[in-house]
């Protein structure tokens, strides 16, 4: 008699069994932790000055990456559409493409995969050493809430300073797409602004905004609720630290549809 365990298809169904309920406990994880962030905003518990150095963590270390992909991004695209377009007598629309791309989609979406691999990953992995090292049971013994502590701090500094960095990263960029579009089909720059100002409205800037500010309360989240329910040892962390980080990643995604699909369909 064959033992129906040891066969391929019991082995597959054991396996997204196992890979189910561990997205089933995440999901979970996530959603209790924000909802006790939301009862810490309601009676306005916060630390300010953990606040403060969360939202210059957010903003300030992470602008050199964040620019860094959005510019190139930015200079490859502009590379490949200003030639083509002036070619085919199309050069006026360059910097009103440039912009819509930038706006809507790209500019929003790099800078939250910069922030996902520089702070949503050492969100994680710091919160789950302080885990499983059992700092944060010490906390709970000296009556401090660490999801007020760890987790409100980072989670609004995600929120109020996204939008800043898309700002930042959305003005280099199509400054590296005005630089590009002028080298490679002699567009001046003159010519890309009022492009720019022609194709772009202040919905789009709205709406980018908003999504920004979305992705990075998500991407906190997310990274901080990983690591919080974190329980072993350095295996753990590792793992722990990838879970958030392809988390984040599949969450942006997801935000983006939403966004495009209300905003733009």
């Amino acid at each position: 008699m064959i033992n129906i365990k040891k066969t391929l298809f019991w082995q597959l169904f054991s396996f997204f069994e196992c890979e189910l309920k561990q997205f089933l406990i995440t999901l979970g994880n996530i959603g209790k932790d924000f909802l006790r962030i939301l009862k810490s905003l309601l009676v306005f518990k916060m630390d300010k000055k953990a606040l403060l150095e969360q939202c210059s963590r957010f903003s300030v270390d992470s602008l050199p990456i964040t620019l860094t992909i959005v510019a190139m991004t930015s200079i490859i695209i502009a590379m490949q559409i200003a030639p083509e377009l002036a070619k085919q007598g199309a050069g006026n629309y360059v910097g009103s493409l440039s912009a819509l791309v930038m706006v809507r989609e790209l500019s929003a979406i790099m800078s939250g995969f910069a922030i996902i691999s520089m702070i949503g990953s050492s969100y994680a992995s710091e919160i789950a050493s302080m885990a499983v090292t059992e700092q944060i049971s010490a906390m709970k013994v000296l009556r401090v809430d660490p999801v007020e502590y760890l987790i409100l701090p980072r989670f609004l500094a995600g929120v109020i300073m996204m939008p800043f960095v898309f700002i930042v990263a959305t003005a280099c960029g199509l400054i590296c797409a005005a630089v590009i579009s002028n080298l490679t089909a002699e567009i001046t720059y003159l010519n890309f602004i009022n492009s720019m100002w022609h194709g772009l409205f202040v919905k789009d800037i709205f709406v980018a905004m908003l999504k920004s500010s979305f992705f990075g309360g998500t991407i906190a989240l997310i990274s901080c609720s990983c690591g919080y329910s974190t329980r072993g040892g350095a295996l753990e962390v590792g793992i722990s630290t990838t879970k958030a980080v392809v988390w984040s990643f599949v969450a942006i995604a997801i935000w983006d549809y939403i966004f495009a699909s209300v905003f733009y369909l």
